[in-house]
């Protein structure tokens, strides 16, 4: 027996092109439908971890889709914009805490997101260094935004523009950076957070200029009616808040009409989130609350359809690849016939010719199948950070 596995071993290694190619073949038909089931597992739990710790989600009526996107992750398009006094609606009733955002701004490929300081305890987040933000125009990194840029407390990043063709739009922001946060693993990695304040003064909304009283702001005034100034199109606004021209900016209108994409709604109980998720079921409501796990569940649900058909397809192309082997395989036999036939003139028995023949085969699959297996171990133990850099970017 031992004789007959060498022989058939030093077969397969003098043929070691055509020996390869088997063993590639059935080792990728073999570890790709296993290997999809563990890495689409693992997107799976990845996309919805996020989503199950967060308990509603509270915005304009609109794609819940979308809204879930833009609140958990950061990448989506901006969902249509509800205000602040949808915040203090959630807040007053006493059934949950409010934690709203405004993702819509971006510096650079980062999202700016502007929030309250509960977000950072409601998802665990914590300095590494320097402090949270405390006044106008702080900001705080996430720990893949401060390795990429490559700065720290003490630095600054500038707001992009929403449009290189917006000639009328807000002046970018310069925004002083004081804390950069421990790696969480997370979508707030690759964030610049901002008070919700800073993100008005982005747009505009708030924004500090000259005093139109000192002698130097006289070109801007376009006429004085008592204690009414009225400026023209000259007068300098800020575009850097710093301790000298933080008391100048001040606010246009009431704050609770001011925008916000979302609010985050963290429910005091399961009674309290029943009865809050009840006061949104009204037709005529300008806004809707979700929940972020359903949400994201089906979308994983029309992803794991998809998959059910490539896995098909996946099947079709192993038979074809099996069919093929099997084919290789026997037109192998048809060459080696003089072989064999020289095996049984010097003494070889039919059991150990053929006994040759299968080891040959039993080895290519056996080969397949180890590497298979061992491909698919190794996603398991590296697919999921592989995937969290995929989505985190």
């Amino acid at each position: 027996m031992k004789d007959t596995l060498y022989l058939a071993w030093r077969y397969l290694a003098h043929h070691r092109v055509k020996t390869a190619i088997l063993v590639g073949s059935l080792t990728l038909i073999t570890f790709l439908p296993v290997g999809l089931n563990v890495i689409v597992g693992q997107s799976a739990r990845e996309l919805t971890a996020r989503a199950e710790v967060t308990p509603l989600l509270v915005g304009a009526k609109g794609s819940p889709l979308e809204l879930s996107l833009n609140s958990l992750y950061f990448e989506s398009d901006t969902p249509a914009l509800t205000t602040y006094s949808e915040s203090l609606r959630i807040e007053e009733s006493g059934l949950a805490k409010p934690i709203p955002l405004y993702v819509r701004f971006r510096s650079r490929e980062f999202p700016i997101v502007g929030t309250t300081l509960e977000y950072f305890g409601f998802r665990g987040l914590t300095v590494a260094s320097g402090r949270k933000m405390a006044v106008l125009g702080e900001c705080v990194l996430g720990s893949r935004v401060a390795a990429n840029l490559g700065i720290g407390p003490g630095d600054t990043v500038v707001s992009s523009p929403e449009s290189v063709f917006d000639l009328a739009g807000v002046y970018p922001l310069k925004m002083q950076v004081v804390g950069v946060l421990e790696p969480s693993y997370t979508a707030d990695d690759g964030a610049i957070f901002v008070d919700l304040k800073t993100a008005w003064v982005i747009q505009g909304l708030v924004h500090g200029h000259q005093d139109m009283d000192a002698p130097e702001a006289a070109a801007g005034v376009l006429k004085r009616e008592g204690d009414t100034i009225t400026a023209n199109a000259s007068v300098v606004q800020y575009n850097e808040i710093t301790p000298d021209n933080v008391d100048s900016f001040h606010f246009h209108g009431g704050m609770a009409e001011y925008p916000i994409s979302a609010i985050i709604a963290v429910p005091n109980d399961q009674k309290s989130g029943t009865i809050l998720m009840g006061r949104y079921e009204a037709a005529d409501d300008i806004s809707q609350i979700v929940q972020p796990a359903t949400v994201m569940n089906e979308l994983l649900g029309t992803i794991l359809t998809i998959r059910e058909f490539v896995v098909a397809a996946l099947l079709l192309v192993a038979v074809a690849t099996l069919a093929t082997a099997a084919l290789v395989f026997l037109l192998s036999l048809r060459l080696r016939r003089r072989e064999i036939d020289t095996m049984s003139k010097i003494g070889g028995s039919r059991l150990s010719i053929g006994t040759l023949l299968v080891s040959e085969i039993v080895a290519v699959l056996l080969a397949g199948v180890l590497l298979a297996g061992l491909l698919t171990l190794l996603t398991a133990q590296f697919g999921e950070g592989l995937i969290r850099a995929l989505l985190l970017g």
